[in-house]
């Protein structure tokens, strides 16, 4: 299109020189010439300028080939501890409290007793059922020597039976006894107040008293799906607060959760945690836990990006001259080495160690460092 718009111009320029000299008709076509050069070189250098800029770019990055090492692994998780038993005594029926024995930071044993309901249900209950055990004493006799009929007797027999039961969960909640040893850590309510039944405490539960074992402590960690099968109940871990630095606790892995869940890839453990009587529930901690030497793919700290506004972690992979970026996490630091944990790894293959910060998954890369 440009060479034919370029002719016709040509074209038109010698039409004009119609009844001209030879001379001036010659200098003008030399004009037009130099002008149809001019337009010529202005396209060619259009055309360079396209190709260059339809060319997709190559990147010079430089690789690291990945290998398998042996290290010395530590796991650390971070959790809240809380009390390893924890009760919310109340009775069973809501009734007038009588008098409560305990006050909030007293230690209670075991079968102490802790409150007292009003007894009056129970004072009606048990002269309730010494009638109806006087009557049945009668009856008895009665059957024994067949003046009234065995429906008669069963039908006394099964009221009596139902009355004691009905006596013995009255006493049982009447008075409330501790069922653990611990620590008094809540208390809601006064002598003489009524207990309705209803939910009151911040657990959303009904309670009159809070009664917590809180030596030894626990701690419940999330734990990455990648460490279910190296860990083990009974794996000593070792403790830490800031509250005490520079002090170790002991702790030990005493339940594994059997599930993992599926929006976390976690699974949970509890930690029994030897608080030597200085931790208390709701400090945080920190755990770490030696799983020993294992094998593992270690790479520099700077070969690894991190998502914008994400926690994901991810590298670049040299594939044939392709930039493969594959998601990853992170496990162990060594210096300034951190192992990576990915099912899309392998030994052998190419990390991209420099130039990754610019490229883009399946980008032309080219080792050139």
């Amino acid at each position: 299109m440009k060479r034919i718009i370029i002719i016709s111009l040509a074209a038109l320029l010698l039409a004009a020189c119609g009844g001209q000299t030879k001379e001036d008709k010659q200098k003008k076509i030399d004009n037009i010439n130099a002008r149809i050069s001019k337009l010529e070189a202005t396209k060619n250098s259009l055309i360079a300028a396209s190709d260059t800029t339809s060319k997709e770019k190559i990147y010079p990055i430089k690789v690291q080939v990945l290998k398998i090492d042996t290290i010395n692994k530590t796991a650390n998780f971070s959790a809240n501890l809380s009390a390893y038993e924890e009760v919310y005594l109340a009775p069973a029926t809501p009734g007038r409290i009588s008098q409560i024995f305990v006050k909030i930071g007293d230690y209670v044993k075991k079968g102490e007793l802790l409150v007292k309901m009003d007894e009056t249900q129970l004072s009606n209950a048990k002269i309730q059922l010494a009638q109806l055990e006087t009557e049945f004493a009668r009856i008895k006799a009665l059957h024994e020597t067949n003046s009234i009929s065995v429906q008669q007797f069963e039908q006394m027999q099964t009221q009596v039976e139902v009355t004691r039961a009905s006596v013995n969960f009255l006493a049982e909640n009447t008075k409330l006894v501790a069922p653990i040893s611990g620590v008094i850590t809540g208390k809601y309510f006064e002598n003489g107040e009524l207990y309705s039944g209803a939910p009151n405490t911040q657990a959303g539960k009904a309670a009159i008293v809070v009664l917590q074992q809180i030596e030894p402590l626990k701690a419940i960690i999330s734990v990455s799906e990648n460490y279910y099968t190296q860990l083990k109940t009974g794996f000593s871990l070792a403790v830490t607060s800031e509250i005490f630095p520079g002090k170790v606790f002991n702790g030990k892995i005493d339940r594994i959760y059997p599930t993992i869940d599926p929006l976390t890839r976690t699974f949970k453990i509890e930690v029994k945690v030897n608080g030597e009587g200085k931790l208390r529930p709701g400090m945080f901690s920190e755990t770490s836990l030696n799983l020993g030497e294992v094998t593992a793919i270690v790479v520099p700290d700077i070969s690894i990006m991190q998502q914008e506004g994400t926690n994901d972690r991810y590298i670049f992979i040299n594939q044939n001259g392709i930039a493969k970026r594959i998601k990853v996490e992170l496990g162990e630091r060594i210096n300034e080495q951190l192992e990576i944990i990915s099912n899309e790894i392998k030994e052998g293959d190419e990390l991209i160690v420099a130039g990754q910060a610019v490229i883009m998954d399946g980008s032309k890369v080219r080792v050139t460092m």
